[in-house]
C-alpha cells in the first residue's frame, strides 16, 4: 500500500524536539540513501575533476628528476681511525639528519650555483610555468597591488646608487635569488632506515637536473674532505701551542722539585727511600741486636752471681761453666783435680781412717782446689758483670740515636709529602705533554690522508621519463577530487533538505497520520503552473482550460489509479474519526499556496460522489477562488452572496450531471478584505447547517494556512481536515511551526497527503524495506488513464 496504517484514536502528539534531533541522527541506510539521491551531483562533480585533470596534464610543462645516492660509510674511516685521535663513533639518526640539513645548506648551494653559474642560467631562473602556478602568480600580484606592498623584485635602495652598483646588487640579489631557489628545490631524504641519502633535483630540462645533481654529489663530497682537512688543521695548530705552554709547564714543575729535594737535604738512596729513614731503620735493628746481647749478659752475670753468693762449699756444685768461656779449661782442670782428689780421701779414709796423715793432707789438697775454684767463679762472676754493663751503655746509646734520628725523620716525612706532591704535579704535565705530543703528531699524519665517510654509491644519471605530472596518478587525484566535491555538494543538499519526502517525515516529524502518496498529474509535470497559483485574472499560459478540467477529475477518469487509491484511504481515515458525525463537513488545507489542495478536493469530492455519497462541494477560497476557475464554472453568484444574502445551497449550487456533485462556487468581486469575518459568521454557519440536511460529505476546499486566517476562521465548522502538503516543497518546520502555533487546528487534522510526488525518485528516499521501495510492484494493481482522459477532453 502506499499510505500508512493508522489507529482508531482520533490524534498523535506532536513528537518533541528532542525526539525529532534524535532521529536526525545519520546511521549507515540513510547514508547510502543519500548516496543514492546524490549519485548524479558526485557523478558531475567526478567528470568536472577528471576535466580539470586533463587541463592539468596539458598545460602543465612535464617535470624531469635525476636522483644520486650517498652513503654515509665509517668503513672508509678505518685506515685513519689507526692513527686519528678522534675515534669514530656510530652514526645514529641524529648525524643523518644533520648530514641531510649540511646538504640542505645555502652554503652548498652557493657553491653549485657558482660552478654551473647558474644564476646567469635563464632556463633555471625563469623555468616555464604551469597554467595553475601563472593563476596563482597573477592573484598574488593582484593581492600585493591592492594592498599597495612593493614589489618582492625591487631592491631596497637600488635607487640611490650609481649604475655599476646597481648592476653589483642586481648581480648579488640574482645570486641569493638562485641559491634560495635551489635549496627551496632540492630534495635530500634518507632511504629508509639505512645510511643512504638521496639527492635529487627536478627541471624541465633533463640535462639542467642532471648537472645540478651531479654538481651537488661532488660538491658534498668535496665538502666533507674540505672540514676534516680544517678540522685537522685546526686542531693541529692548537695543539702546537697547547704543546708550548705544556712544555714549559713541566719543566718548571721539575726544576720545582729538584729545588725543593735541594733545600731539605732530601737525599735518596738507589732505592728511592731518603737516608734519614735509612739511618733510623740501621738503628732500630743496632738496637734489637743490643738489647738482646743486653739480657744474654745480664742472665749469665746473675747465673753466677747467684753461685758466688752461695759460698765457697756449694760453688763446685753450681759451677757449671760453659766451654766457650776464657777460664773453663781452668775450672775444668781444677774440677777434675778435686774429683780425683775426693776420691783418694774417701779410700785413705776408708783403709786407714779420717786421721791418717795422708788423708790429712787430701783433705787440705782438697779444700786449696776448692777455693781456686771459687777463685776462678768470682773472677767470671766479674767478667760477666762487666759486659753486662757494656751491653746497657750500648743499649742506651742506641735509644739515644733512635730517638734523634726519629725526629730528623719526622721533619724529613713532613717535607716528603710536599715534595711527593710537587712531584705528581710534575708527572701529570709530562704524561699529559707527552700525550698532545702524540696527538699532534697523529693529527699532523692525519693531514696526509684525504679519506671521508661519504661516497657516491650511485651517480646521477640523464632522466629518460618524466616524473611529473604523472598522468595516472593526477587523474586519479582529479577523480578523488571530484568525488569529494561532489560529496560535499551532495551533503550540502542533504543538509539544506527541510521538506517532505516520506510519510515517516509526516509521521515522526509533525505527527501526523499519513494517509498515502498522490503522484504528478500529466505524467510527471511537475513544474507546470499549479492551479493554485493562478492569477486573479484567471488567465493561464502554460495549461489549457480542458487540461485544468481534466486534473480535477483524476479519480474519475483513473479510478483505478494510485491517486484515486490515496483519496479513498483519506476517506476511510476521516469516516473512522467521524464515525459519530451524520454529515461530516472536511476541510481540505495546505501550508503555502500552490500545493494542490484544490485539485485534491475536486478529486476526493468527485471520488465520493461517484461512489454514491451525497457531497458537497465547496470553494471556500474567496480571495483567489482557484477550485472554480479549474473546474470552469461561471456564475453570477457564489458563496460570498449566498452567506451575505441568508440563502441556502441551492439558490447558488451547481449539480454535476454525471456524478451528482453539488459545488458551490466562489465568485471573485473586486477586493474584498473581510473574508475571514465571512466564512466564520452565522450565516456562514446556517448555510453549512442547511447543507447538512441533504449531504454526507460537504468537502470545503480553503485558503493555505500560511498566508491568510480564513481557514482558521471557518474551523469551528469542520469535523475534520485534510493536509495537503507538496512533495520535495513544503518545509516540515513551517508546519510544525504551524500546527504548534494552532492546537485548535491541529487536534482537527485527520492526516496529511503528500501531493506531486514523482514516484520515480521517492523510491530514493525510502528506507529499506519500506513501501516506497515497492512501488513498482504494486503498478500491476493500478490502471493510469488520467492522461488518455485529458487528451480526449481537449
Amino acid at each position: 500500500m502506499n499510505y500508512a496504517n493508522f489507529p482508531l484514536d482520533k490524534r498523535i502528539p506532536l513528537p518533541s524536539t528532542e525526539a525529532e534531533k534524535g532521529e536526525d541522527f545519520i546511521d549507515v541506510e540513510r547514508l547510502l540513501g543519500m548516496a543514492a539521491r546524490q549519485a548524479k551531483v558526485v557523478a558531475v562533480c567526478a567528470v568536472i575533476g577528471l576535466f580539470l585533470g586533463v587541463i592539468y596534464l596539458q598545460t602543465t610543462p612535464k617535470q624531469f628528476t635525476s636522483v644520486a645516492s650517498v652513503l654515509i660509510d665509517e668503513g672508509l674511516n678505518k685506515v685513519v681511525d689507526d692513527i686519528s685521535a678522534a675515534s669514530a663513533t656510530q652514526q645514529t639518526d641524529a648525524t643523518i639528519l644533520s648530514q641531510i640539513e649540511i646538504l640542505n645548506s645555502a652554503r652548498l648551494a652557493s657553491v653549485v650555483v657558482d660552478k654551473l653559474k647558474l644564476d646567469q642560467n635563464d632556463e633555471f631562473m625563469y623555468p616555464p610555468q604551469s597554467a595553475l602556478a601563472k593563476g596563482i602568480g597573477f592573484l598574488r600580484g593582484v593581492v600585493a597591488y591592492f594592498r599597495g606592498g612593493s614589489s618582492t623584485d625591487d631592491i631596497p635602495g637600488i635607487q640611490n646608487v650609481d649604475a655599476a652598483t646597481r648592476q653589483a646588487m642586481i648581480a648579488v640579489a640574482r645570486h641569493d635569488y638562485a641559491v634560495l631557489k635551489l635549496q627551496t628545490e632540492l630534495t635530500a631524504d634518507r632511504n629508509g632506515r639505512s645510511n643512504v641519502i638521496t639527492l635529487g633535483y627536478q627541471s624541465t630540462n633533463p640535462a639542467l637536473a642532471t648537472a645540478i645533481t651531479k654538481a651537488y654529489a661532488d660538491a658534498y663530497l668535496a665538502d666533507q674532505l674540505n672540514a676534516s682537512f680544517d678540522a685537522t688543521e685546526r686542531a693541529a695548530v692548537w695543539l702546537q701551542g697547547r704543546l708550548n705552554e705544556l712544555r714549559q709547564s713541566s719543566q718548571q714543575a721539575a726544576m720545582e722539585v729538584e729545588k725543593f729535594r735541594a733545600e731539605h737535604g732530601l737525599s735518596a738512596n738507589s732505592d728511592g727511600q731518603l737516608l734519614s729513614g735509612k739511618q733510623l731503620s740501621d738503628l732500630n735493628a743496632q738496637l734489637i741486636v743490643a738489647q738482646a746481647d743486653t739480657a744474654r749478659a745480664s742472665a749469665r752475670y746473675q747465673q753466677y752471681k747467684a753461685i758466688v753468693d752461695s759460698g765457697s762449699e756449694n760453688a763446685f756444685n753450681d759451677s757449671a761453666i760453659a766451654s766457650d768461656q776464657p777460664s773453663s779449661s781452668v775450672i775444668i782442670a781444677l774440677k777434675t783435680r778435686y774429683l780425683a782428689i775426693s776420691k783418694r780421701l774417701q779410700d785413705v779414709e776408708a783403709n786407714y781412717g779420717k786421721d791418717h796423715p795422708q788423708a790429712v793432707a787430701l783433705t787440705k789438697e782438697k779444700a786449696d782446689v776448692s777455693a781456686q775454684i771459687f777463685g776462678q767463679l768470682k773472677q767470671i762472676t766479674e767478667s760477666y758483670r762487666n759486659d753486662f754493663q757494656v751491653a746497657q751503655a750500648r743499649e742506651t746509646e742506641l735509644k739515644q740515636k733512635i730517638a734523634t734520628a726519629a725526629g730528623q725523620s719526622s721533619a724529613d716525612n713532613e717535607s716528603q709529602v710536599r715534595l711527593r706532591e710537587l712531584d705528581q704535579q710534575a708527572q701529570a704535565l709530562s704524561t699529559l705533554y707527552q700525550t698532545f705530543l702524540s696527538r699532534y703528531q697523529e693529527a699532523s699524519q692525519q693531514q696526509s690522508f684525504p679519506v671521508g665517510k661519504v661516497r657516491i654509491i650511485s651517480d646521477a644519471n640523464m632522466p629518460l621519463a618524466a616524473s611529473s605530472p604523472r598522468t595516472l596518478r593526477v587523474m586519479a587525484l582529479s577523480l578523488v577530487l571530484g568525488l569529494m566535491l561532489g560529496a560535499g555538494f551532495g551533503g550540502l543538499n542533504e543538509f539544506n533538505e527541510r521538506f517532505f519526502r516520506t510519510g515517516e517525515d509526516v509521521r515522526d516529524r509533525v505527527g501526523l497520520k499519513f494517509l498515502g502518496y498522490l503522484p504528478t498529474i500529466g505524467g510527471g509535470k511537475a513544474k507546470d503552473t499549479k492551479p493554485d497559483d493562478l492569477p486573479a485574472d484567471g488567465k493561464v499560459t502554460s495549461l489549457s482550460a480542458a487540461e485544468r478540467r481534466a486534473r480535477m477529475r483524476v479519480s474519475l477518469d483513473a479510478p483505478a489509479s494510485m491517486f484515486a487509491e490515496t483519496l479513498r484511504n483519506a476517506k476511510i481515515a476521516f469516516d473512522v474519526v467521524m464515525e459519530d458525525k451524520g454529515s461530516r463537513v472536511v476541510g481540505v488545507i495546505s501550508i503555502l499556496p500552490g500545493e494542490g489542495k484544490s485539485t485534491v478536493a475536486a478529486n476526493l469530492a468527485g471520488l465520493l460522489a461517484a461512489n454514491g455519497a451525497k457531497t458537497l462541494l465547496i470553494d471556500g477560497d474567496l480571495r483567489n477562488p482557484g477550485l472554480s476557475r479549474s473546474l470552469g464554472m461561471e456564475s453570477e453568484h457564489g458563496l460570498m452572496e449566498a452567506v451575505v444574502n441568508g440563502q441556502t445551497w441551492q439558490s447558488v449550487g451547481k449539480v454535476d450531471r454525471q456524478t451528482k456533485l453539488a459545488i458551490i462556487p466562489a465568485v471573485l468581486r473586486g477586493q474584498f478584505s473581510h473574508t475571514g469575518e465571512l466564512l466564520g459568521s452565522a450565516g456562514m454557519r446556517r448555510f453549512i447547517e442547511n447543507a447538512k440536511e441533504t449531504f454526507e460529505y460537504i468537502i470545503v476546499d480553503l485558503p493555505p494556512l500560511g498566508p491568510v486566517v480564513d481557514a482558521k476562521a471557518f474551523a469551528p465548522l469542520v469535523d475534520g481536515f485534510v493536509l495537503v502538503t507538496e512533495w520535495g516543497r513544503t518545509p516540515r518546520a513551517m508546519v510544525r511551526s504551524m500546527l504548534e502555533s494552532e492546537p485548535y487546528i491541529a487536534d482537527k487534522v485527520v492526516g496529511a497527503v503528500l501531493n506531486k510526488v514523482d514516484l520515480k525518485k521517492l523510491s530514493k528516499y525510502g528506507s529499506f524495506g519500506g513501501s516506497e521501495k515497492f512501488f513498482d510492484r504494486y503498478s500491476s494493481y493500478y490502471l493510469e488513464k488520467s492522461d488518455a482522459r485529458a487528451k480526449q477532453a481537449a
